[in-house]
């Protein structure tokens, strides 16, 4: 196995793991909980899968010939959740963008790596973009996984090792 092969294998498993982390947090939320922003100048669960969906889609079609920052992308939009946003319709958002983005990664190869990339019109070696993407995505996790801890104030199933005085 040659190092690009373990390198991309491991960015694989990385955004993996960030999409199940957040998956294990969300999914122990009530619709409401979902939804619910919980200040005037916060997000909802809902409204960061939106964005985290949005923008790893935009950032992952045609990664290696287009801008990451596509002209049909609302990224204002993301912020708010319209009628028609679901919660399965997000959820589905959610798994279609984590789909593109790991055809996109598997496509890629050694030359890849070095290759010019853009976003929103700033250069970036194709390394450099995958480390930005995982560092967005990463950084997104962990909001929902605290919102959803702050949310869920009953019966929250611990997603990673619990506290001393919470393990049974």
């Amino acid at each position: 196995m040659s190092l690009w092969t373990t390198y991309r294998d491991d960015i694989v498993l990385s955004f993996r793991k960030q999409k199940e982390l957040a998956e294990k947090a969300f999914n122990q939320l009530s619709d409401d909980q979902f939804f619910r922003k919980p200040g005037k100048h916060s997000n909802s669960v809902a409204i960061i899968i939106k964005h985290v969906a949005g923008n790893l889609a935009s950032r992952w079609t045609d990664f290696l010939t287009t801008d990451g920052d596509k002209p049909n992308r609302d990224r204002d939009g993301e912020f708010v959740i319209a009628p028609t946003d679901t919660r399965a319709e997000l959820i589905a958002r959610w798994e279609c963008s984590f789909a593109i983005l790991g055809a996109s990664l598997q496509s890629l190869n050694e030359a890849d790596a070095t290759r010019t990339i853009t976003i929103r019109g700033e250069p970036h070696l194709g390394l450099q973009a995958i480390h930005r993407a995982l560092t967005h995505t990463s950084y997104h996790v962990g909001q929902i996984v605290y919102l959803s801890r702050l949310l869920k104030t009953d019966g929250w199933t611990w997603i990673t090792i619990p506290p001393v005085h919470e393990r049974s």
